[in-house]
């Protein structure tokens, strides 16, 4: 692949690496991860290759430095068990909340590498909230969108984005330790994120009492859960009662803020299509 006489195989792989990369990023939750693994392989190659022949931003790698970052590239792919689909065993694999793993994406050299790193750990758990927090699937999504706007506009290098990406990983971090100091589960700080969604919420209770709706919400839910939910709209507006009920007695949302009710009924809405009993 890499001998002179090889261009015409070089611009052929090339071609179809990068083709395939951009089909991946329009199907890439629909992948199994087997093949995802295969197609980061090949795009880290490529990129090596077009160091290699110099067509590519950075220096230009020699043959030998070329091989040696290939066997690395694949004993990295049997220790973490693929470079995409990193969330699925956080305690034996990297994380995206791990700063010493952070700090070494940074540290790369093949900035662009980086850069698809990141965009593809971050898509992942934004991909986890859709199905689990409305509020920080909607604000996370916006912030990586502008981000990944602006650098395909040319706006920020690849030095830039990978440090807006970096800043956005430790906002996910941080705000999955929320809960734990709130005192809350991952499916109540969901339902938190959406009492609290109007900024003006927090001066009208205080945070001791939203914490006592949040669990009371949860917990009720919880109670009445019911696969009817998912199939019966008879069933949803009995759920839907339920909770402006739950709501109305701890007096939320403040007067002329009814939107506020519209963010926390859909966030119970994602739950119970989720989590509907068997």
């Amino acid at each position: 692949m890499l001998a002179v006489d090889k261009e015409k195989e070089q611009e052929d792989y090339i071609k179809e690496a990068l083709m395939l990369k951009q089909a991946l990023s329009l199907c890439s939750s629909l992948v199994e991860e087997k093949l995802r693994m295969e197609a980061a392989f090949f795009e880290a190659v490529r990129v090596l290759i077009m160091r290699f022949i110099n067509k590519g931003s950075g220096n230009k790698f020699s043959l030998p430095e070329i091989n040696a970052r290939i066997n690395e590239l694949l004993k990295a792919s049997i220790k973490s068990e693929g470079v995409i689909n990193l969330f699925s065993d956080i305690s034996q694999q990297v994380s995206l909340f791990d700063p010493k793993f952070l700090e070494e994406i940074s540290k790369m050299k093949e900035k662009n590498i980086a850069v698809e790193l990141l965009k593809k750990l971050i898509a992942e758990q934004i991909h986890i909230y859709r199905h689990t927090n409305v509020v920080k699937s909607e604000k996370f999504s916006e912030i990586i969108q502008n981000v990944i706007n602006k650098y395909l506009n040319g706006m920020l290098t690849n030095e830039q984005v990978i440090e807006e990406l970096l800043n956005l990983a430790k906002q996910i971090a941080e705000a999955q330790k929320r809960g734990e100091e709130l005192g809350l589960t991952v499916d109540e700080l969901a339902f938190y994120d959406a009492l609290t969604k109007p900024q003006v919420i927090k001066d009208f209770y205080e945070n001791e009492e939203l914490i006592a709706i949040t669990k009371e919400l949860a917990e009720t839910l919880r109670k009445n859960r019911t696969i009817d939910w998912q199939k019966r709209d008879t069933a949803r507006a009995a759920m839907r009662m339920m909770i402006k009920k739950l709501l109305k007695k701890h007096h939320y949302p403040p007067e002329g803020m009814d939107y506020a009710i519209k963010i926390v009924m859909t966030q119970c809405e994602l739950w119970t299509d989720n989590n509907a009993a068997d």
